[in-house]
């Protein structure tokens, strides 16, 4: 038997104790030993913010992500080793995909939205500068930056994958070291992947840690810099969260528990309307993908009175099309449950529920379920099971017992209040969803529901095509919930970085608010050159460095020329009646003329490194220009972010953000927005950016 160890402080360990077995999910053989005792966990916590903690920090983001998606890539190599172990813990190949390559993928995502939308600098602005004080010389802005601790993350038994890659991708952009500690029943493919990561020589070391097994001591260790996450029950991650240690220390917590999540059917829908059929595939996807162990999974399943019999027909007749067993088996659509001991917890749990308003409708019998392939018999599956409770105002246990497996109850409602006041009752939970044709009917259960859901899907026909199911955490989507799914959040993009990042409001002169954060902002210093900012490459621009155009007075036939080439014959533009009775007295220019004549202004039009223009932002119009006006701008380099090569064929550039400020014959701004260009530089990449 293999003994599984732990990665800590630069080296492969093992404990010395008692160690517990890990069995194969299929066929029940004793796979590997698992234990930490002895080993230097607290040491390892040292070690990852001196040693791991500060390469990170001293990485930007841009380079930070460059690493995410070199691992993604690395890890999308060796993808098949992962899916072979995967087998073991009871996964079909399409479970594997959804943990293995959906992990990946969120990697990916990460890498993108930081390429993106990040700083090529340790210090991410978190928001446009805010004015204090009436002469623009005292102001203030939000930071965020790395703090110098650890993250500890106690990841759950059904993705070992997913569940550790979808903590690390916001932990390490925010420049933070992980140590990771799976559930022990399935921590054969965590310590895998981590074996993957490390021998890559793509992370820092330090940045990365693994124990397992338990994690004795460690949070007597832990520090106000620290954050800890959990995903599990809701028991252990209460009883977690009031340690001592983080009360007293107010240590960062996350936790993401297992919730009774719901799936609604709509008074509206019929048996012959489409939508009936997507809520029966739904319901059983969601009750057999991953043979039911999915914090996300569908637990109650709420229908309409009057349907009751339609639907339950239904889902019994597709439930009794999925065949269980071997799950390398073609024809297998459920495999096993992680272990013994889960099995026989999701029976204890089905015995619960039966006892307390629940019969059955087909399933919550081991000796009657039929598997297929050889040398099964001994492993941890356990039958699609379909409750139902007649009377679930009345019997709270289905709104408070969990069997966390293939297990669903069926119970039904008479209105849509009722459907409200069901879905409400289970005290908080990660994702609902409704199916419905009836956009009113959805506006009133989402208005009366959504403060209970972290995530809800409204289902129809036509989102079907492309939706991406009930229950699919995406990167850009928030995942976590309040009440009984642990009040916590994870992924919802660039939102989980922040959780491990700290924000502090700055306050300053522009000038010294414009140093900190590498940023210009309006009031501070610019610096004029002879040379236009548009003959320089991107090396070469300084922050500050501004332009002040020449001079435009606005003709009635700037006006109406403009109205004719765009199609724009707005009253206030064209009417001079209508426009003196309008708020501006008088005619006055089109805005978008504004931002072209600005245009006009700014841009030099010889060959040179500006690429191309990227986009604009934070357009506003703060004055209406009228017929004699003259205007004027001010272009100031406010950002750069440099861009890495893809290839080598690729031509070298970033983005420059600039500031433009058009200003009228009082020196009052008439417009003021940001413009994105790509700019070339003068060499390509020699490594990672800096």
């Amino acid at each position: 038997m293999q003994q599984l160890h732990s990665y800590l402080s630069g080296g492969w360990v093992f404990g010395q104790g008692q160690a517990r077995e890990i069995h194969h999910a299929i066929t029940g053989e004793p796979l590997y030993q698992v234990c930490s005792d002895g080993l230097p966990l607290a040491a390892s916590l040292d070690y990852a913010r001196n040693k791991g903690g500060r390469a990170l920090a001293q990485m930007t983001f841009q380079q930070r992500a460059q690493m995410m998606k070199a691992v993604a890539k690395h890890l999308l190599a060796h993808k098949e080793a992962l899916y072979e172990i995967s087998y073991q813990t009871g996964a079909t190949r399409s479970d594997g995909w959804v943990d293995i390559e959906g992990g990946i993928a969120t990697l990916f995502a990460y890498a993108g939205m930081a390429g993106r939308e990040l700083p090529d600098d340790t210090l991410w602005p978190e928001d446009e500068p805010i004015p204090l004080s009436k002469q623009a010389q005292f102001a203030a802005r939000h930071v965020l930056t790395s703090r110098p601790g650890v993250a500890l993350h106690i990841n759950a038994f059904n993705f070992p994958c997913w569940g550790m890659l979808e903590k690390l991708a916001p932990t390490w952009l925010a420049g933070m070291p992980a140590i990771i500690k799976p559930a022990t029943a399935t921590a054969q493919l965590t310590q895998a992947t981590v074996r993957l990561i490390i021998d890559s020589g793509l992370v820092p070391e330090g940045a990365l840690q693994l124990v397992c097994g338990g994690i004795g001591d460690m949070f007597e260790h832990l520090d106000y810099q620290d954050a800890v996450t959990f995903t599990g029950s809701a028991q252990t991650g209460q009883h977690l969260r009031a340690h001592p240690r983080l009360l007293a220390k107010s240590i960062a917590f996350t936790m993401e528990a297992d919730s009774l999540n719901c799936c609604v059917l709509g008074e509206d829908v019929t048996p012959q309307m489409p939508e009936f059929a997507l809520f029966i595939k739904e319901v059983c996807r969601e009750m057999t993908a991953k043979a039911g162990q999915k914090c996300t999974a569908i637990r109650r399943i709420i229908v309409p009175a009057k349907r009751v019999a339609e639907v339950q027909q239904a889902l019994l007749q597709r439930l009794a099309g999925v065949t269980v067993g071997d799950p390398k088996l073609e024809q297998v659509r459920m495999g096993a449950l992680v272990s013994r001991e889960q099995r026989d917890d999701v029976q204890q749990k089905v015995e619960f529920l039966l006892h307390h308003g629940c019969e059955p409708l087909c399933g919550a019998a081991l000796d009657k379920l039929e598997l297929a392939g050889e040398g099964v018999q001994k492993g941890a599956f356990y039958p699609a099971t379909l409750l139902y409770c007649a009377d679930p105002f009345s019997h709270q246990a289905v709104h408070g017992t969990e069997a966390f497996g293939p297990v669903a109850t069926l119970m039904p409602y008479q209105q849509t209040e009722q459907a409200i006041e069901l879905a409400l009752l289970g005290q908080g939970s990660l994702v609902g969803s409704l199916v419905t044709a009836d956009e009113a009917l959805a506006t009133r259960f989402i208005r009366a529901t959504a403060c209970a859901h972290g995530r809800m899907l409204i289902l129809d026909r036509h989102a079907a095509t492309e939706s991406t199911g009930h229950g699919s955490p995406l990167p850009v989507l928030m995942h976590g919930g309040p009440g009984r799914a642990g009040g916590g959040e994870e992924l919802g993009g660039l939102r989980a970085v922040k959780h491990y990042m700290q924000r502090t409001a700055i306050q300053g002169s522009p000038a010294m608010l414009a140093a900190i954060g590498r940023e210009w902002m309006r009031g501070a210093t610019v610096i004029e050159d002879p040379v236009h900012p548009f003959r320089k490459y991107f090396e070469q621009l300084q922050l500050g460095e501004s332009l002040l155009t020449a001079r435009r007075t606005v003709t009635e036939a700037d006006i109406v020329n403009f109205a004719c080439l765009s199609g724009d014959h707005f009253y206030a533009h064209m009417d001079k009646i209508g426009a003196a009775e309008s708020l501006f007295g008088e005619r006055v220019a089109h805005g978008y003329f504004v931002v072209s004549a600005a245009a006009g202004l700014f841009v030099d039009p010889g060959v040179g490194p500006v690429i191309a223009n990227y986009g604009m932002e934070n357009l506003r119009f703060i004055e209406p220009v009228k017929i004699g006006d003259t205007l004027q701008v001010r272009l100031t380099c406010k950002k750069k972010i440099r861009k890495p090569q893809k290839t080598a064929e690729d031509r070298p550039h970033g983005v420059v953000v600039w500031d433009v400020q058009v200003l009228n014959q009082h020196q009052q701004a008439v417009a003021l927005y940001s413009i994105l260009t790509l700019v070339a530089r003068q060499e390509g990449d020699m490594g990672p950016a800096r």
